[in-house]
């Protein structure tokens, strides 16, 4: 197998985030005031799902609820991807377009994992592609200006959520903060076989491609207290629900 050389590139910084608007205007921007107020609504809404669902919020219900949200704060949504797997922005509201994603917590809290884009037109175990046409494939879905997950853990009966709000620049979050080489099986029939792509890390950030998971990329990112910075909302709640849909039935019967 001839090796490829890692490849280190240059993040290109993208367009600053539109100004905020008038008086009356919806919000075009993440002030410490909207956050405060995204982040009241964000847990009243986690705690009225949670009425009803022992489930961790995750995928759909999180866009879901992200929308209520943001719309409840005066940020309109005019669009949703409606649990959709296409890539690319899933939110479109006043603050910018938003890509929905969801995790858990490592035991510590120190650190969480994130899927991303499948990239099998760029690299597969047939075709392994370049570092550079994978940073070009990573960046040019980009049509979103921020990440907004939703991360959890869960302690005894209870769930902390913790809802992170992060520019899309990010050089955790950027494939050209990192070097890539190729990932080699080590055990099994695919040993000392190309399988995939990985990183080095980055400040305890990584990143990393498996072809048997259809090319997925995965970000694993380090809690690191800057990247704290930037979570929006947080709340605890109990995992098991109060109400049952037979119940509400009743209710509004």
């Amino acid at each position: 197998m001839t090796s490829v050389p890692t490849t280190a590139l240059v993040l290109t910084t993208p367009p600053a985030a539109p100004a905020v608007g008038g008086a009356g205007s919806a919000p075009t921007a993440l002030t410490p005031e909207l956050k405060a107020r995204l982040g009241e609504l964000f847990a009243k809404c986690v705690k009225g799902y949670h009425h009803v669902s022992a489930e961790p919020i995750k995928e759909s219900p999180w866009e879901n609820i992200n929308a209520e949200v943001l719309a409840a704060a005066g940020c309109a949504v005019t669009s949703k991807s409606s649990g959709s797997h296409k890539s690319g922005s899933d939110i479109t509201c006043a603050l910018g377009d938003l890509s929905n994603k969801s995790a858990k917590y490592d035991g510590k809290k120190s650190r969480m994992s994130i899927s991303s884009y499948r990239l099998t037109t760029v690299c597969s175990p047939t075709a392994h592609g370049t570092a550079e046409s994978i940073v070009a494939a990573i960046d040019g879905k980009k049509d979103f200006q921020y990440y907004s997950v939703v991360v959890y853990s869960e302690k005894g009966e209870t769930l902390e959520y913790d809802w992170y709000m992060i520019p899309a620049d990010h050089p955790a979050l950027s494939p050209a903060s990192y070097e890539w080489r190729h990932k080699t099986g080590k055990i099994g029939p695919k040993k000392g076989e190309v399988v995939g792509w990985e990183t080095n890390e980055v400040e305890g950030s990584h990143m990393s491609i498996t072809y048997s998971m259809s090319s997925q990329l995965w970000i694993h990112l380090a809690v690191t207290p800057e990247l704290r910075t930037h979570i929006v909302g947080s709340c605890t709640v109990s995992s098991k629900p109060a109400l049952s849909y037979l119940k509400l039935g009743e209710m509004f019967a």
